[in-house]
C-alpha cells in the first residue's frame, strides 16, 4: 500500500509499471537499456479513491488520463530503472495529493463605497488629462 494521506491509500495492485527504452541522450547506454518507466493507474475503476478525489483527479490530470480511464504517467528523467520507478510513483502520490484538497469556495464580496469613489475619481483624473491632450478646435466643436 502506498499512502498518500491518512485517509487514502493506493493498492500497489492497481498500478501497472511497462519499462521501455528512454529517449534523448545517453550513448549506447539508451539503445541497450530499459529505463524509463510508463506507469499506468486506473482511475476509473480504483477501490483506493474516494468518489469526490476521483472526479477531481479527472479534470486534474485531464490531458494524462485515456479514455477509458487509465492514468498514465511516462518518468525518464534519470538513467536508472529504480529511480525512475520512484519518480513515477512520486509523481502519482502528488497527482492523488492534490486531487483529495477540496478547493475552497468563494464567497462573494462586493466593493466598498470608499473604493467604488476611488475608481470614480481616478476615471474622471483620467478623463479630464485625455481632454487636456485634445485639440483646441475639436473641444469647441462639442
Amino acid at each position: 500500500m502506498i499512502q498518500v494521506t491518512p485517509e487514502i491509500a493506493l493498492d500497489e495492485n492497481e498500478i501497472e509499471m511497462e519499462f521501455i527504452r528512454s529517449s534523448g541522450p545517453g550513448g549506447q547506454n539508451v539503445n541497450k537499456v530499459s529505463t524509463a518507466v510508463q506507469l499506468r493507474f486506473d482511475v476509473a475503476h480504483s477501490r483506493s479513491l474516494p468518489d469526490e478525489v476521483r472526479e477531481r483527479l479527472f479534470s486534474l490530470a485531464k490531458g494524462r488520463i485515456t479514455e477509458q480511464g487509465v492514468l498514465i504517467i511516462d518518468a525518464q528523467r534519470f538513467r536508472t530503472q529504480g529511480a525512475n520507478r520512484q519518480d513515477a510513483i512520486a509523481r502519482l502520490v502528488n497527482l492523488v495529493l492534490k486531487a483529495s484538497y477540496k478547493p475552497a469556495v468563494r464567497l462573494k464580496t462586493r466593493p466598498t463605497l470608499s473604493s467604488q469613489k476611488r475608481r470614480l475619481e481616478s476615471k474622471r483624473r483620467r478623463s479630464a488629462t485625455k481632454k487636456m491632450r485634445r485639440l483646441v478646435s475639436d473641444i469647441d466643436d462639442k
